[in-house]
């Protein structure tokens, strides 16, 4: 049976790394169809909004999304396309893999970890946002939930369950923010006393940074609050060679998006120099959130026996590929 996605090709560099993941995509025989839709710049030029109504008809009605990077121009509106469809199909699971990759610029290897990031509460909620009328204070409020720490954390165990892992650290800074971390960890001791048959360690976010950096090693899923999750999980792109490699899921109950965490790149949009493996390392999430885990698999292998083989990289991995030289490089390893 057939399945038909939502796909954004974005702004900047975004759809010279669609056309590549699909290129792809289409090689592996998903049996996948693409239903086209626009948000960003692009979407404002065309549409007049940034986020058009037929967008959101798309994703609500073929309940996955493939999307490229966007940009949120400056000044009035909301203060992110991906925050606003994270808010509009309470996609409250943000799901960030850091694995490591053959021939990358990274200082460790063996790297294997999951930052689970709640995605809809918390410092990004901005309640209450205002500036003093002299300039010389601002405020934000930050909201977290009972039921969305509950749901948070239970994902992060459901995740270890159904993949194998042994361990979730929760992450967060009840010691000083005795009220919003202090509700976070109260939940996540409640919940993990359900899962006995996985690890529980709780550790304060500042000593999570060091830890990460010193012994990486030590962490199998990390799960946490909104920006808490948002620094942690560019830190562990780090440990694996940047956010070129550095997929995101965004999972609710009735919709899931999957994007390139990394941004637009327009200062090498249109050259054929962008790395397209975060894209397809985020269609491999895809593949594995709609019963195709085999091919989500021959993908992620496809990816690395490519990089092994130092075949047609593209120049932020070391080598003088194109965009859809790296893709077919890959395709032909499928």
């Amino acid at each position: 049976m057939t399945q038909t996605i939502t796909v954004i090709r974005g702004d900047g560099i975004g759809p010279e790394i669609m056309d590549a993941t699909l290129f792809v995509l289409d090689k592996l025989g998903t049996g996948l169809q693409y239903e086209y839709a626009d948000a960003g710049l692009v979407a404002l030029e065309k549409h007049g909004e940034l986020i058009p109504a037929t967008t959101l008809d798309s994703i609500k009605k073929n309940k996955v999304a493939l999307k490229s990077p966007l940009t949120t121009p400056v000044g009035g509106g909301f203060s992110s396309i991906n925050v606003a469809l994270r808010r509009q199909f309470d996609l409250y699971a943000n799901v960030r893999p850091a694995i490591s990759f053959p021939n990358t610029k990274s200082r460790y290897e063996n790297i294997d970890m999951i930052t689970v990031r709640e995605n809809t509460e918390g410092a990004y909620l901005a309640e209450g946002q205002e500036v003093s009328a002299d300039g010389e204070t601002a405020f934000s409020g930050t909201r977290i939930t009972r039921k969305g720490s509950e749901r948070i954390v239970r994902y992060a165990f459901e995740l270890a369950k159904s993949t194998g892992r042994k361990k979730v650290t929760a992450v967060h800074k009840a010691n000083i923010i005795k009220s919003t971390s202090g509700l976070f960890l109260d939940v996540a001791r409640e919940v993990a006393a359900r899962y006995p048959e996985i690890e529980f360690q709780e550790m304060i976010v500042d000593n999570a940074c060091m830890q990460l950096v010193m012994r990486p090693e030590q962490f199998d899923i990390l799960v946490t609050t909104n920006l808490f999750g948002d620094i942690i999980s560019d830190l562990c792109a780090g440990l694996v060679g940047g956010l070129g490699l550095a997929p995101g899921a965004n999972i609710g109950a009735e919709a899931a998006i999957f994007e390139a965490v990394h941004g637009t790149a327009p200062d090498i949009a249109g050259q054929g120099k962008a790395n397209p493996v975060a894209l397809m390392l985020a269609a491999a999430q895809m593949l594995d959130h709609v019963e195709q885990p085999q091919n989500a698999e021959r993908l992620r292998k496809a990816i690395v026996a490519t990089m092994e083989a130092k075949d047609s990289l593209t120049g932020d991995l070391g080598g003088t590929g194109t965009t859809m030289s790296f893709a077919q490089a890959i395709a032909s390893r499928i």
